[in-house]
């Protein structure tokens, strides 16, 4: 099969690989109908070590069940499936607890151990514990929104979740990309009475707009800061919702709080401290986030987007298909798209 294989930073490459197969009982193989380019794929793509073996890329992905392991009770040939970015087997005490990025059993997928789903079929442990079953057709319309369930939604709506966003709330999103633009999406639906976003491409800008965003702030550091504080008489916001992971961007979500407000982080951090921590405890700035437990939001989001009330595929704003990938991640790293659809 055809696959999407990263050697080094910026070499991308589309490469015949071994078929996925089931290797474990538990396993399921889909055959790939869509996935996407991930803004965190672009973090390798910028700075990964020159590897001889290269790592197969993608972690969302839309597909048709083709086989399962003899193990698998819940998930059957022909389901037409989304595959959250991490697996997890749905039964240990963390997926209980609705934290899957922490199963005992699980992993994410596009690692170097775990291959990717920018391919043509993909390989799926903890099937029962990790797909959802999707009950429309594999050309649905809705596909795009549908296929954010395994990542961007999600993730933007853990965001807001460990933000403590609710009704009447004032809430901001640091970053214009999918996941934050989802982040607004979630902040909206969770009630914020005000949704500030800070970002500054004028296509991301008007898209947040249309999900919800009432006040937009195109200012950096300090100016950015104060800009929030004018738009809040001087308090602060109640929510912050981190969709970056830089230093700067976090330094911004701190500062941008109110005391006794909270920061959802869900963007991978680059650094191995957190900035303005002095700041975070004389306000009493909860600060939570991580890697978003999608799965255990699947089921609460999915109505939503099937019965239209939210419409987060709208963060796609291009299509390729897989000879093209390496085009695709130019194209997101030099913010000529927001985020990009491919149709193995």
């Amino acid at each position: 099969m055809r696959a999407t294989v990263m050697y080094e930073a910026g070499d991308v490459r589309i490469e015949n690989v071994p078929d996925a197969n089931i290797i474990e009982p538990t396993d399921a193989v889909v055959r790939v109908t869509r996935a996407c380019i991930c803004g965190s794929d672009l973090w390798p793509y910028k700075t990964m070590e020159p590897s001889d073996n290269g790592r197969m890329m993608g972690h969302e992905a839309i597909g048709g069940v083709e086989a399962v392991g003899a193990d698998v009770r819940n998930i059957k040939q022909g389901d037409l499936v989304v595959m959250p970015f991490a697996f997890s087997d749905g039964t240990c005490v963390f997926c209980h607890e609705g934290l899957q990025t922490s199963c005992v059993h699980g992993g994410f997928f596009g690692t170097v151990d775990v291959p990717g789903a920018q391919a043509e079929a993909v390989r799926v442990p903890q099937a029962d514990g990790t797909l959802v079953v999707l009950p429309v057709g594999e050309d649905d319309s809705l596909m795009p929104s549908l296929l954010t369930l395994a990542d961007v939604m999600g993730t933007g709506h853990h965001a807001a979740v460990t933000a403590n966003v609710g009704p009447g709330k004032v809430a901001a999103v640091v970053g214009d990309g999918a996941v934050g633009l989802c982040g607004v999406i979630a902040a909206k639906r969770l009630g914020a009475e005000q949704v500030i976003l800070l970002g500054r491409h004028p296509d991301r800008i008007a898209l947040a707009r249309e999900f919800g965003a009432t006040d937009v702030v195109s200012e950096r550091g300090e100016e950015a800061v104060e800009r929030v504080r004018e738009l809040t008489d001087g308090y602060g916001v109640h929510a912050v919702l981190e969709c970056v992971g830089l230093e700067q961007s976090e330094l911004t979500a701190i500062q941008i709080a109110r005391p006794g407000g909270a920061v959802g982080r869900v963007g991978v951090p680059q650094d191995e401290t957190m900035p303005a921590s002095q700041q975070a405890f004389y306000n009493n700035i909860s600060i939570s986030g991580g890697p978003a437990p999608v799965r255990a939001y699947a089921e609460e989001l999915l109505p939503d987007i099937l019965e239209g009330r939210i419409e987060p595929g709208r963060v796609f704003d291009r299509v390729i298909g897989l000879d093209d990938v390496p085009d695709g991640y130019r194209a997101m790293n030099d913010r000529e798209a927001i985020k990009v659809i491919v149709t193995p």
